[in-house]
């Protein structure tokens, strides 16, 4: 279990910071600002989860601990020494994508097919997942550069990559079920 008994260091006061397996690399890296924008996108959805409720929150909130197994999976660099570390390293696993693939596939089933782009918009919850799917592609952008990189778990990049489509599905779900989509009308302000 992790302990903190004090929340500032100034270890990081030199512009860099700890990876998890104590490597100290500039705060600025490809593999901070990754993880980093996967912290920001698990932020994006605690303010979705002021607006969610019952099964939604339920969901929301099985991705937000997620979220934190794929900020500890990219934190801790691939190394073939990982079996040999003194706990194994915490990694994103393919059932993890597969029930968001799940989910996604249930969502779905309950919409109407789309016949247009949608403008992030709606409810509250709509707009807020809305954001959560940006930052949550930018997420993806970011860990998909680090893997040109450095090694990168595979499955860490599939969830990023159906997370957003979730996100998008949850979108339309929390839309009453896609009635109260913004309809993009392409050219109406010309």
């Amino acid at each position: 279990m992790v302990v903190i008994n004090k929340i500032y260091t100034r270890s990081g006061d030199a512009g860099t910071t700890a990876l998890g397996n104590g490597t100290r690399v500039d705060k600025h890296s490809a593999r901070v600002t990754a993880y980093g924008t996967v912290d920001e996108t698990n932020a994006t959805l605690g303010l979705a989860r002021l607006h969610a409720t019952g099964e939604m929150d339920a969901a929301l909130a099985l991705i937000q601990n997620d979220l934190f197994d794929l900020g500890a999976d990219l934190c801790r660099p691939e190394m073939d020494k990982d079996a040999e570390a003194e706990y194994p390293p915490l990694r994103v696993t393919q059932a993890q994508v597969d029930r968001l693939e799940q989910e996604i596939d249930a969502m779905s089933a309950t919409l109407e097919p789309l016949r247009s782009f949608i403008l992030p918009g709606g409810t509250a919850l709509a707009a807020h997942l809305h954001l959560c799917r940006t930052v949550s592609r930018r997420a993806e952008r970011l860990t998909t550069e680090l893997a040109t990189l450095e090694p990168v778990n595979p499955a860490a990049v599939k969830y990023l990559n159906r997370l957003s489509d979730w996100f998008f599905a949850a979108g339309r779900v929390a839309n009453n079920g896609g009635v109260d989509d913004v309809l993009w009308v392409p050219g109406a302000n010309r």
